[in-house]
Formats: C-alpha cells, structure tokens, sequence
C-alpha cells in the first residue's frame, strides 16, 4: 500500500452519537486485522460542524450520511463533501452497506480499499 502524502490529516467520525468513546465493533477489528490494519486504538467520536473548518474534504459512506453531514453545513463553507465510493466508480455502487447491519465486513473492506486506491489516484498520494 502506498504512503500517504505527510500533509494529510485522516479522521473518522460518525453522524450518529450512539457509540460515542467505544472501539469499532470486534468483527471489524478482526476483518481489519487480517488485512494489516489495527483499529485497537480507534474511538467513536460524532461529527461536528467544527469539521468543515477543520477539514478540506469530508467523505461520507452513503446517502443517509451525506445527508446528515450536509445538513450540517455552516453557511458558505466551501468543503467538499463527497461519497466515498465516488471515488471507485468501477465498484459500480454509491454506498457502502454498512457491515454492523449486513456482516459483510470484508465485502466493506473491499469497497472501501478502493474508495482509498482512488483517492491516491485522484489526489496523488
């Protein structure tokens, strides 16, 4: 996997407060796990409107979330808010099915390591 450029600062965040402090769910960890990722150390947080300021691009895993964030939007931000997928048109979908709901972990994954090759070709890594 490419490094990613140093000026790049990744967060994640959730619309929804119902996890808010907690670990990714331990499917997750596992999935990630067997692909070299490891979220032990990753917390829930909520998305906030502090986050346009803080962020050039927000990403978003389906509509609903796009939604929400959009609803968000301080007046006159100049964000861009995106689908990730939008970054993996060849995946021929919009959303990324959320796994908690599905237990698809690893199809997840596997749109969202697109998404990210994506990225790295859309905005250079």
């Amino acid at each position: 996997m490419r490094a990613l450029a140093p000026d790049w600062d990744l967060d994640s965040a959730g619309t929804g407060c119902w996890h808010l402090g907690d670990p990714p769910h331990p499917p997750a960890i596992r999935a990630a796990a067997a692909r070299g990722y490891d979220l032990t150390s990753l917390r829930a947080r909520q998305f906030e409107t502090g986050d346009f300021a803080r962020f050039d691009r927000i990403l978003v895993m389906d509509s609903d979330n796009l939604r929400s964030v959009e609803a968000m939007r301080p007046a006159g931000s100049p964000t861009g808010v995106a689908r990730l997928l939008d970054h993996a048109p060849e995946t021929g979908r919009r959303d990324v099915p959320d796994p908690y709901y599905t237990g698809d972990f690893d199809g997840a994954l596997d749109l969202i390591e697109a998404a990210c090759r994506g990225l790295l070709r859309d905005f250079g890594g």
